[in-house]
């Protein structure tokens, strides 16, 4: 399966990103991708008003999404925001287009874990999802994760038990001294825990950009990714606003799990072991 990664940098206004979504598509899919994964926040930045700019998978931010990747006959991945309740809003992975068949694809998964570290307090605009979610593209079983999502493995592991061989991360990560390190870091150690290929797509880093920013939010710091089920990095964006196209070996996922079978050897999924003393 060849995965694009559109590192790009989004903005507040809507028809802007989608046009970022249009030209990324139709390079991807030039190129020969079937799927193409955009970052988290993609119809606007944290620091927007979210609320606001929220919409619903039946509004017109998601309905141009559907037309643009069937036109280019891909399935895409963009980061958005719906309304929640209270004036939060929900934080979402969006999944559509057409697999190789040409039949429709869709999907949307609501972020698990919000980001309520480093300063940042996520879960005052966002209301969390509670459910696992994973697609099948071309069929691969690809398992779909947002941002602060990869600093829990359990989520991982759940999905890759599922089926999945490819673990979609769509993030905004907040800057600061080592973050870049944690997140690549995080990648690998989170392939390693599922024996799967993990593919990160994060936003571009702004200080390096010049796009358009909000101090003490999560814009993006680059470097988006593609982790082995091995561990190793096999691809790696640098800070700058870039289209990463790589091709993923999934007959690799297999020997892996047959190497190292941490998925079976796991005794502690689902049960709970501590003996307070």
């Amino acid at each position: 399966m060849k995965v694009a990664i559109a590192q790009i940098n989004s903005s507040s206004d809507k028809q802007k990103n989608l046009d970022l979504i249009q030209r990324n598509v139709a390079d991807a899919a030039e190129q020969g991708a079937r799927l193409v994964v955009f970052p988290e926040a993609t119809m606007v930045p944290f620091g927007s008003n979210l609320a606001d700019a929220a919409g619903e998978l039946d509004g017109p931010f998601t309905q141009r999404v559907r037309e643009l990747a069937a036109e280019a006959g891909v399935v895409v991945a963009v980061g958005m925001f719906r309304p929640g309740s209270g004036g939060r809003v929900i934080n979402t992975l969006f999944v559509t287009g057409v697999d190789g068949a040409g039949e429709r694809v869709e999907a949307h998964y609501d972020k698990i874990h919000l980001f309520d570290a480093f300063g940042h307090k996520e879960s005052e605009a966002v209301v969390p999802g509670d459910a696992l979610v994973a697609v099948n593209i071309d069929g691969v079983t690809v398992g779909l994760t947002i941002c602060y999502d990869v600093r829990f493995p359990a989520l991982y592991t759940s999905l890759a038990r599922a089926g999945a061989d490819v673990i979609v991360c769509s993030i905004s990560w907040g800057s600061g001294e080592g973050k870049v390190e944690q997140l690549q870091l995080l990648g690998r150690a989170r392939a390693l825990d599922a024996t799967a290929f993990v593919v990160g797509c994060d936003q571009a880093d702004t200080a390096v950009t010049g796009a358009e920013s909000t101090p003490g939010s999560p814009n993006g710091v680059g470097h988006s990714f593609v982790a082995g089920p091995d561990g190793n990095m096999i691809a790696s964006a640098g800070s700058d606003v870039e289209l990463l196209v790589v091709d993923l070996d999934l007959d690799a996922v297999a020997p892996a799990r047959e190497k190292l079978p941490v998925l079976q050897n796991s005794r502690l999924e689902g049960e709970n072991r501590v003996r307070v003393m």
